[in-house]
């Protein structure tokens, strides 16, 4: 179990602002599900989003890109995410209640991030008490923070405390032609000195490459990747590519609004829904 914990120590720290609003599921289900929106559509940035630092253009951008991965209808009212993160971990996510079910190797927490309580189970069996189940559930909200992040970045571009720029026209790394955002923070976040480009289609409008920086004032990235591979799940398009990443993708991604009766509180790991 020691290499579990390793591994989410050497975790690129990455950035994600305050918990999202949770919508409850009456509340989703009185809302229409919408396709993307008007041509200059534009949705609410969250409390705490920097506004007044933040560029128009840039903002544009960010706005299109939400329209082009289905809408902020549709993102609003999306429930549950699961995914494999690299390292073996997979997890579910539910966006209404903020419950987190995880799973590495025989080790499985269902924690809610709201509460920050949870059971942490060892092939079926409750470790919640032993030192290894509360170093497991110390870290659930970080790895959380973590791994959704590199799942769904793209929608998180006017979060709270982020200042969004624009930085003019790129290329990818296949060549296209992109507009360039820069990404900073203040004072949230578990790594609020982080800075990224993201780097998004003209084309087609969507996020195609990211490159972080582990300070803002970094002239060179830790990394830079390709965020592509983009499928519909849902009523949204999620990317599973990474690029260099290893492995270079992530996989088993689904957004659904249902689940099996007790996915969600399962002591051993679940068959992976689709």
């Amino acid at each position: 179990m020691a290499s579990v914990f390793r591994f989410v120590r050497a975790l690129l720290p990455v950035f994600f602002g305050a918990l999202l609003l949770l919508a409850t599921p009456a509340q989703a289900q009185k809302q229409k599900i919408k396709v993307k929106g008007g041509a200059s559509a534009s949705y609410p940035a969250a409390e705490g989003f920097d506004a007044a630092g933040s560029d128009a253009k840039a903002i544009a951008i960010a706005d299109r890109a939400m329209r082009e991965m289905g809408g902020y209808e549709n993102w609003k009212n999306a429930r549950y995410f699961a995914w494999s993160f690299f390292g073996g971990q997979y997890q579910i996510w539910d966006k209404y209640t903020g419950d987190f079910h995880w799973e590495k190797d025989t080790l499985v927490a269902n924690y809610n991030l709201n509460t920050k309580q949870g059971k942490v189970y060892s092939r079926g069996q409750d470790i919640s008490a032993s030192p290894t189940g509360q170093k497991v559930l110390e870290r659930m909200t970080g790895i959380w923070i973590n791994n959704s992040y590199w799942l769904l970045m793209p929608f998180k571009l006017k979060d709270s405390g982020v200042t969004l720029t624009y930085k003019g026209e790129g290329k990818t790394m296949d060549g296209a032609t992109a507009d360039v955002l820069q990404m900073t923070f203040k004072e949230v976040g578990v790594t609020p000195q982080n800075r990224y480009e993201i780097l998004v289609n003209r084309a087609n409008g969507l996020v195609e490459e990211w490159a972080y920086f582990a300070k803002a004032t970094d002239e060179q990235p830790g990394f830079r990747r390709r965020w592509n591979e983009y499928t519909k799940q849902g009523n949204l398009l999620l990317a599973a590519g990474r690029s260099d990443a290893k492995p270079s993708r992530l996989d088993n991604i689904a957004q659904l609004q249902t689940l099996p009766e007790g996915i969600m509180t399962s002591t051993t790991p679940v068959t992976k829904p689709k």
